[in-house]
């Protein structure tokens, strides 16, 4: 695989998890900065390392495998790993400019 190829899986993969929202906040997982990394490597497969904004989030169970779903349906994606982190914590400093004014933050 091509280095671009990676690159442009990496975007494929940003636009999928941006579609993906948080079910308390009307803003998608990528702008509230949920994602921390998104690994992938020349099999395409792919590493996703992120957070939730609490450990007692309801959505504990079922986003990450919402996200691990989603990203397995871009043809080029051969495996998803979705590795749960609280360290660091999710804060709203992690937020996009784009997440805070949605939100009546800035």
């Amino acid at each position: 695989m091509e280095e671009m190829d990676v690159q442009q899986l990496g975007e494929n993969i940003v636009k999928v998890l941006k579609t993906i929202y948080d079910p308390e906040i009307p803003v998608d997982i990528y702008e509230l900065g949920l994602i921390y990394d998104v690994f992938v490597n020349e099999t395409s497969d792919v590493k996703i390392l992120m957070t939730l904004t609490s450990p007692n989030c309801p959505v504990a169970e079922t986003l990450p495998m919402e996200v691990e779903e989603k990203i397995k349906s871009i043809d080029e994606v051969k495996g998803v790993e979705v590795e749960l982190t609280f360290d660091p914590p999710w804060s709203q400093d992690l937020m996009s400019e784009e997440a805070k004014l949605e939100l009546g933050m800035l």
